[in-house]
């Protein structure tokens, strides 16, 4: 069992919802995230399955080959991440129809002026940043090409750049607790902590959560 198997949490949990580490100012739970949506209070900053049915296909021989997204079978709700003031949702151009009116668009340039087969960019949605302004942020980001992290192997199948996180926490002045309700690989938690921020990461799947918390214990 690792170090961080389980540790005391000042925060109740649902009885769905374990805590699985907590390592410095961050805490990982594992378990379905919609039964914690009301137990933190901070900006939600996070990459949800879009409900595309995604399954990672490219390089047969890559250990993402077939691996699927848990919960992307299904349509995405963003409902309940709405009630957070501050809230910064990727893949949002799959579920704009249940997006209410206003906020702002961003989007990530991925490509840098490349094009192949897979899409050029990605786009969140987000609100609360006190403007209302669309941005674009340019970050290469396709297979070994890569502005940062080179070398580092990727561990997830839709895994973000550090750096793409850690701009979206700029647009908030006062982001208080950095909430991930579908963490990943946990870049939103790495990033947060590379800012002096405090956060917690939730995801469903437990190999996310070792994952994630191997990340934070490398630095």
């Amino acid at each position: 069992m690792q170090p961080w198997a389980m540790a005391p949490s000042k925060h109740s949990s649902s009885p769905g919802i374990r805590l699985y580490c907590e390592i410095g100012p961050t805490r990982i739970y594992h378990g379905d995230c919609r039964e914690a949506v009301d137990q933190f209070e901070g900006t939600v900053i996070s990459d949800p399955p879009y409900g595309i049915n995604y399954v990672h296909r490219c390089f047969r021989t890559t250990k993402f080959a077939g691996m699927r997204i848990i919960g992307d079978d299904k349509p995405f709700d963003p409902r309940p991440w709405l009630r957070y003031r501050q809230v910064l949702l990727w893949g949002a151009g799959h579920y704009a129809s249940r997006l209410p009116e206003g906020g702002r668009w961003l989007v990530w340039d991925k490509r840098s002026g490349n094009v192949n087969a897979m899409s050029c960019v990605e786009i969140a949605w987000a609100k609360g940043t006190g403007g209302r302004a669309d941005r674009i942020f340019h970050h290469l980001w396709d297979g070994f090409r890569k502005a940062s992290e080179k070398g580092v192997p990727r561990v997830h199948p839709t895994q973000k750049p550090i750096a793409l996180m850690e701009w979206c926490i700029g647009f908030y002045k006062r982001p208080g607790l950095i909430i991930d309700p579908y963490m990943g690989s946990g870049t939103t938690l790495v990033a947060a902590t590379r800012l002096g921020l405090a956060s917690v990461g939730i995801d469903i799947d437990e190999r996310n959560c070792e994952i994630a918390a191997k990340r934070l214990q490398a630095g």
